[in-house]
């Protein structure tokens, strides 16, 4: 292979890398606007008396003992979100139907709605539901459907939030120099993400 030809292969790699690379920053992310959370309430056909139980739970998750609470973070927009654009409508329809039936399932179960509960009993009525089985019973597996994906996109909306990453577990963008050897302690914050 001759010096010219490796040049214009290089040069075709180039350019094939600066198309890519354009249009990787032209693909839109995912998007966590107010208009982006609204095109879920619309899809998903979720009412404000939904969304406040949706919050409860998400709430019940991560109740802010130590951390901030799901409500300062907005979790259930982003649990909203999630499911409008991630999950299949098969699973869409079993996140709603859950959603829409677990204030009678925890009043009839619990004698209470999960709304009115304090942060002990919601947490309660959570474990208990999570580790009841299903057997012939659609109300029970689709409540647990449907808090097995809150819970799955709760967590990830928390652990990639922005207050997580600059307060909580910091994130470094550029990562420091090499350290040969360093000790471990066990009060240092290790960022798992990066």
């Amino acid at each position: 292979m001759t010096h010219k030809k490796q040049a214009m292969d290089r040069r075709l790699a180039l350019k094939q890398l600066a198309w890519i690379t354009g249009g990787a920053i032209l693909i839109p992310s995912c998007d966590f606007s107010q208009k982006s959370v609204l095109e879920a309430y619309q899809k998903l056909q979720v009412t404000e008396a939904e969304r406040e139980t949706l919050a409860h739970v998400t709430n019940t998750i991560f109740p802010g003992v130590h951390l901030k609470k799901a409500d300062e973070i907005g979790l259930a927009d982003f649990v909203l979100v999630m499911a409008n654009d991630c999950l299949s409508e098969a699973e869409q329809i079993d996140f709603c139907t859950g959603l829409r039936a677990f204030d009678s399932f925890s009043k009839k179960t619990f004698k209470k709605t999960f709304g009115k509960m304090n942060t002990s009993e919601s947490a309660d009525a959570f474990r208990t539901t999570m580790e009841m089985e299903a057997d012939n019973n659609s109300a029970i597996a689709s409540v647990k459907s449907f808090l097995g994906i809150t819970k799955r996109f709760a967590l990830q909306g928390y652990l990639t939030s922005n207050y997580y990453m600059t307060e909580i577990m910091p994130y470094k963008m550029i990562p420091g120099g090499f350290v040969g050897s360093k000790l471990v302690t066990e009060i240092e914050r290790i960022n798992p993400n990066g």
